[in-house]
């Protein structure tokens, strides 16, 4: 695949959501022409903030209740809870009915309030099934306090930049309060689908015997998904008259909303031992947390490549350009812009053919059932030698010569890493009680770009292992002092940092492509992020079987027994895989 224009690169280092990317010198194209907006208000801010969701879902109350072992004290405590929830929605939905000035807008409000009023009585029939004593549980706790105070508020007007409630004359001024309303309230309708259709799916297999069966089926189930559809179309019509700063208002609202959701159940007492967050269940002082990651596409949006590739075309001399002469003898002597753009293409022909009829190679043997390290490890040798090779002509080919350093560095700092990755290490580096030891494991050609993407994001002492330029005053000479070329130099890597740690450690690594899956196999916690189709080809091939983290998370807890503890290996064949750094965050660290 041919190495696209300048621009559209450019638009991959600095859009807020651009496309994957494909490895070595290739770029997915991004001159598509996107859709028309066809979703409502409400399921825009949805998908805004899904990260939130995600970290809902990794609670360990959440996990606790969908493996079936959540002690009753504790879902007790959760109903009582939910019941000052309900009280303070039907409260909210009759403050939105006096403001809202359209009679429809009026109708539906009041409906919703009498199915809020409904939940309520239904929540008697959960005190009775589970004999549930709520009679100590009168007090909302903080979390919900939060929650239902904002809402309260919001209800009556107290919104930034609004009008003091009394002051609100006109009837259009009074529905502002209503959409806003709606807006604090409808991430909650929601999530509670959300949640429902997520354990609904992981528990199924357990079938009537899952204790909180009832609660589960309750939030799945299409009549509660119905009265979220309602609120959310509501939360649209009345969206319809806001000008683009009161729309920007109820955003902050429903976002707000959405996060006080979550630490709602983050703060649900769970007293017993879950599965998560890992870092939790470490003894500092016996064991520590080396955790490995991969840069390109793992952490990044663009592949390194493509970006050093970008940067030499544009940084290059045009072809009837002519450098001073005190210029041109500080500078070292370089191929015009279009010969380079010439080269890079053949180059990127080149690796994708070869890297094709290399996998093909791979694959070229039966396939088995029971996992094959050994036999996956010789076959990621040839892709180690076709690494070399494609390495070695990109050297020869001077394609790298005479980037600056400065350039490199600039790149780096605008580089756009996948939406929480930096604020995960973030956590991890800088919260000392977690005693995690991080490390970056690459392919790059030049460190110098992950080290200064790291430290533009305020994290300067990341320590990476990868690929670094040879350097003359500042500009590349073309050469690469070669340190992680291949699947098997990057084990290497990982085997030597083991090695030299002076403690027991559990080991993480974190990956998207094939010259990741040693790693991730012999790490105690291999975790896939993203779908790499060639990742699991060849994986699979092999015997690899790959499970999503979250069912592995729940199928822990279920079969925890108490006084035991939560144990992870190596080379087990199995690695998780996730869709996202929220869920990646959640697990090892919490929300």
């Amino acid at each position: 695949m041919r190495l696209l224009l300048s621009t559209t690169i450019r638009s991959a280092i600095s859009n807020t959501n651009p496309s994957r990317t494909f490895k070595f010198l290739t770029v997915s194209s991004m001159a598509t022409t996107p859709k028309p907006n066809e979703e409502g208000t409400a399921k825009r801010f949805w998908d805004k903030f899904s990260k939130e969701s995600i970290l809902t879902l990794y609670t360990p109350f959440v996990v606790s209740l969908a493996s079936g072992n959540l002690k009753l004290d504790v879902f007790g405590h959760y109903v009582a809870q939910d019941v000052h929830f309900y009280k303070c929605f039907a409260q909210a939905y009759e403050l939105a009915e006096d403001c809202a000035d359209d009679d429809d807008a009026k109708v539906s409000i009041v409906e919703l309030r009498k199915r809020v009023l409904q939940e309520l009585k239904n929540h008697e029939s959960f005190v009775q099934e589970w004999n549930l004593d709520l009679s100590k549980e009168t007090t909302p706790n903080p979390a919900t306090l939060k929650y239902t105070n904002f809402l309260l508020a919001t209800a009556s007007g107290k919104v930034e930049g609004m009008k003091s409630p009394g002051e609100l004359a006109t009837p259009f001024e009074k529905t502002k309060v209503a959409a806003y309303t709606l807006g604090a309230m409808a991430p909650s309708m929601r999530l509670y689908v959300f949640l429902g259709k997520e354990l609904k799916s992981l528990v199924d297999v357990n079938g009537d015997e899952h204790p909180y069966k009832k609660w589960i089926d309750k939030y799945s189930s299409e009549a509660y998904q119905a009265t979220m559809l309602e609120t959310e179309d509501l939360l649209d019509k009345l969206s319809v008259s806001l000008t683009g700063e009161e729309l920007d208002t109820m955003q902050k609202l429903y976002h707000q909303a959405l996060k006080l959701e979550m630490e709602f159940f983050s703060a649900q007492p769970v007293d017993q031992q879950t599965v998560l967050p890992l870092s939790k269940h470490h003894i500092p002082t016996e064991h520590g947390l080396m955790l490995f990651s991969d840069f390109d596409l793992t952490c990044t949006v663009v592949d390194s490549s493509a970006i050093l590739a970008e940067i030499a075309i544009v940084t290059a001399p045009k072809s009837d350009q002519t450098l001073p002469e005190s210029e041109s003898e500080s500078q070292l002597a370089r191929m015009t812009s279009a010969d380079l753009r010439n080269t890079w293409e053949v180059l990127s022909r080149e690796y994708t053919e070869e890297y094709e009829q290399c996998t093909e190679s791979m694959l070229a043997n039966e396939k088995v059932e029971v996992f094959n390290y050994e036999g996956l490890k010789t076959a990621l040798e040839q892709l180690s030698g076709f690494e070399k090779r494609a390495n070695m002509r990109v050297i020869e080919s001077n394609v790298l010569k005479g980037l600056n350093l400065e350039d490199i560095k600039r790149a780096g700092e605008r580089l756009i890493l996948h939406d929480g990755c930096m604020h995960f290490f973030h956590t991890i580096t800088n919260n000392q009680s977690l005693n995690v030891n991080v490390h970056v494991l690459s392919y790059c050609w030049c460190a110098d770009l992950i080290r200064s993407t790291f430290s533009s994001g305020g994290l300067p002492t990341m320590q990476v292992h990868a690929n670094e330029f040879k350097y003359e005053n500042s500009l590349s000479t073309g050469e690469i002092i070669k340190k992680v070329e291949s699947p098997i130099d990057k084990l290497q890597a990982f085997t030597d940092i083991l090695k030299n740690s002076d403690k027991a450690n559990l080991t993480i690594y974190i990956g998207d492509s094939v010259g990741d899956l040693l790693c991730l196999l012999e790490a105690d916690i291999g975790i896939v992020i993203g779908s790499s189709s060639s990742l699991r080809r060849i994986a699979s091939h092999y015997g690899v079987s790959f499970v999503p983290l979250l069912p592995a998370l729940v199928k822990k807890q279920r079969e925890y027994v108490e006084g035991g503890v939560f144990s992870w290996k190596g080379l087990s064949g199995v690695l998780y895989t996730v869709s996202s750094w929220a869920e990646v965050h959640s697990f090892i660290v919490g929300s």
